[in-house]
């Protein structure tokens, strides 16, 4: 007889024989509500959105695998898994390369102020030559600090410097060998990398290390004329602080992908702000990526299942 899985989000139809090929799959759309049948007999578990804690684990009892389709996974109790021997999978290379695609998208958008200027042609103020009241700032050639150097903040550091002529500032858990040969990036602390970035981009997980890692006191030793892009998470910033800072000057502007809550507030304060480019939690939103991910979580599910876990595994001490 076939495990039981639960497929709590939507994935391409081939991709879903995929998964009955192996397994009993029952569709969800979103994680099932509790006492659902479904839960206690689930062995496996592969979807994104909501919250995997003590609680769920409560309601399924023989689950063995947690296969996300994302690289995140704060909002897995990686603790209560771990405790439960159940490995959790998740998809880190994948959307690597997308990522770090969209952290430039932020910064020419928020630098030369696309969306801002954009919507003013199409209201019709474009009626003769343009003023400096339109001018954006230089990409090229300035300074970037990349708070967090995993595989994103790498493939960041790349564009940077082969495609801006750009200093790369970093600071990290470690220094980056990889990083520092191929693009001369610097090893800095993080008041260094706050007061020298012209291009701020935090690229980190939410931890307790690291929430609200940017505040008013970050926020105030950077460059009036500084731009912070976040597609980490989004209570890494204090969002708070983040619009005060914006609204009376601290720093020049805002490139965000994430947000403390999302969807973003229609009321929230961030989008009454000219000088913030707010996309949608969109960095890894391209159908070749999507795709890739969604691949790469049925093959870690099967591959956890069957006992042949190689890689993408996010606590790898069950399996010993």
């Amino acid at each position: 007889m076939k495990p039981s899985v639960i497929l709590y989000k939507s994935i391409p139809a081939d991709l879903c024989k995929r998964l009955e090929q192996h397994f009993t799959v029952t569709e969800f759309d979103g994680l099932p509500p509790a006492g659902h049948p479904a839960l206690a007999q689930a062995e496996g578990i592969i979807g994104s959105g909501g919250k995997v804690d003590r609680a769920f684990l409560a309601q399924t009892p023989r689950l063995c695998a947690v296969s996300t389709i994302s690289v995140g996974y704060d909002t897995f109790d990686v603790e209560a898994l771990t405790e439960k021997a159940i490995p959790l999978m998740h998809t880190p290379t994948v959307l690597t390369e997308t990522v770090a695609d969209t952290v430039f998208a932020l910064i020419l958008s928020s630098a030369r102020r696309v969306v801002e200027v954009a919507e003013r042609v199409k209201a019709g103020d474009w009626k003769s030559g343009i003023g400096s009241d339109w001018f954006g700032i230089d990409v090229h050639h300035k300074t970037i600090g990349i708070l967090g150097m995993g595989r994103i903040g790498l493939a960041v550091a790349q564009r940077a410097h082969f495609g801006f002529s750009m200093e790369v500032l970093y600071n990290a858990r470690r220094h980056h060998a990889e990083a520092e040969t191929r693009f001369n990036a610097r090893y800095c602390d993080l008041d260094t990398l706050l007061a020298e970035s012209d291009f701020l981009c935090v690229t980190l997980p939410l931890t307790e290390e690291t929430r609200h890692l940017i505040g008013h006191e970050q926020l105030a030793k950077m460059k009036s004329s500084a731009i912070l892009i976040n597609i980490g998470r989004g209570a890494v910033v204090d969002e708070a602080a983040l619009v005060e800072a914006l609204s009376n000057g601290t720093i020049h502007a805002a490139g965000l992908d994430v947000f403390v809550q999302e969807p973003l507030p229609v009321d929230s304060p961030l989008l009454k702000l000219p000088n913030v480019v707010a996309l949608p939690h969109i960095g890894s939103a391209t159908h070749e990526t999507r795709y890739g991910m969604a691949a790469c979580a049925v093959d870690n599910l099967i591959a956890a299942l069957t006992g042949d876990v190689k890689e993408n595994c996010v606590n790898p001490q069950v399996l010993k």
